[in-house]
């Protein structure tokens, strides 16, 4: 019988962590009954003392299952832990090739797992590709299984050519200390108590109040926030204009976030890098939007450099999904019921990454249909660039 018990813990001894261990223990201790401790401690070597301790856990009714194994500390270590910039290398080689909406929660991307695993390598990474899949779904990635996904209407020829572009150019930019912004007109918004699509929390069959109906009052008006973003600082800027969104008052938003944050923050710039879409105030064929430009030049001293993104990809630029969209958050179920209101929402906006925003009001009117004569476009001191010139120029200071 000894021999047969001797052979069983023999057995299980090597499969068992150290709790199980005197816990199994104490069981066949139990079994025999009387001498049962001295008698598997005998043929166990396992001392008496522990096997006690076993008897002990199984007298517990809420035994702590949780108890550690392992001191603290012990085990293999997090590939966090071991490359503290690996989520940021992963999102950097994946940035160039996302497709679809980043303003949605869910990006796609193009490359495969195993694509991603060999440049890793390449960089000095020694990771696994289903811990790679493991990172960029905690960054909000998932991997495409076809491109189905398509846009609206057909992609512009050179869509991809002027992304490679600007990724390369900010990136220069920002090795070099210079800024590089991101710039969009957020739609007007009417000033008053109607509704504002979202909701928040309130006492149950006490929502807030609301007009019925969305006819804007004059005595209120709308306003049109216009953002600015420093992509390298995740910093943003809205000047709140009351009056048109027209090329003169987007090339002033830039320029009164320059000199609230920019010349601070940048105080031996020589350049700077503006990204913004095709239409709207910085249409790319506006002949006011370059002439304003040639006037921050002068006024900063600044080399201003423009890149215009492809038509119909305004979403991806980064103003929108990393900026805008928090404020759109931010405001979600909250009448707009004052200018003084809209600042302070968009003031307090901020998110888990430590974007910080500052605005400010803008109480100029901007007139409709200010002209250019040619011979104030001829004296704009533009330089095209050799790579797609009609979406990337520099607007240098008047000699």
């Amino acid at each position: 019988m000894d021999s047969i018990l001797a052979m069983k813990i023999n057995t299980m001894l090597p499969l068992l962590d150290e709790k199980q261990k005197r816990i199994f223990l104490a069981l066949e201790a139990n079994a025999i009954g009387r001498g049962g401790v001295k008698l598997i401690h005998e043929i166990s070597g396992v001392s008496q003392t522990t096997i006690i301790r076993g008897k002990k856990d199984l007298e517990k009714k809420d035994a702590d299952n949780k108890a550690r194994i392992r001191k603290p500390g012990g085990g293999r270590k997090k590939i966090t832990d071991k490359y503290g910039d690996i989520k940021e290398e992963i999102e950097k080689i994946v940035a160039d090739t996302t497709y679809g909406n980043p303003e949605n929660p869910l990006t796609w991307t193009t490359k495969s797992l195993r694509n991603l695993k060999d440049c890793l390598e390449e960089k000095g990474y020694e990771i696994k590709h289903d811990t790679v899949g493991k990172i960029l779904k905690e960054l909000g990635y998932s991997l495409q299984q076809n491109q189905k996904m398509q846009q609206l209407g057909e992609p512009h020829p050179d869509r991809d050519e002027q992304f490679r572009f600007i990724n390369k150019k900010s990136g220069e930019f920002i090795k070099q200390g210079q800024p590089v912004i991101s710039v969009d007109t957020k739609k007007k918004e009417l000033i008053g108590n109607f509704m504002n699509s979202g909701v928040e929390y309130s006492k149950k069959k006490n929502p807030t109040a609301v007009l019925d109906h969305d006819f804007p009052i004059k005595e209120l008006g709308k306003v049109a926030p216009y953002g600015v973003y420093d992509i390298s600082r995740n910093e943003g800027f809205v000047n709140l204009g009351i009056s048109h969104d027209t090329s003169e008052f987007a090339v002033t938003s830039i320029l009164r976030w320059w000199q609230t944050l920019g010349a601070n923050t940048y105080p031996n710039a020589t350049k700077l890098y503006i990204n913004c879409d095709g239409g709207g105030s910085n249409n790319v064929r506006r002949r006011l939007w370059k002439k304003q430009l040639q006037d921050l030049a002068n006024i900063t001293g600044l080399e201003v450099h423009i890149s215009h993104f492809p038509p119909g990809t305004l979403k991806w630029n980064k103003i929108e999904h990393k900026m805008f969209c928090y404020i759109s958050k931010n405001w979600r179920g909250k009448p707009l019921i004052s200018v003084e209101a809209v600042i302070q929402l968009i003031s307090s906006t901020t998110t888990i990454k430590g974007l910080t925003i500052v605005c400010v009001k803008d109480e100029r009117h901007y007139e409709l249909g200010t002209g250019v004569t040619d011979e104030e476009f001829a004296a704009i001191n533009i330089v095209r660039d050799d790579i797609l010139g009609n979406w990337n120029y520099v607007i240098l200071p008047s000699k």
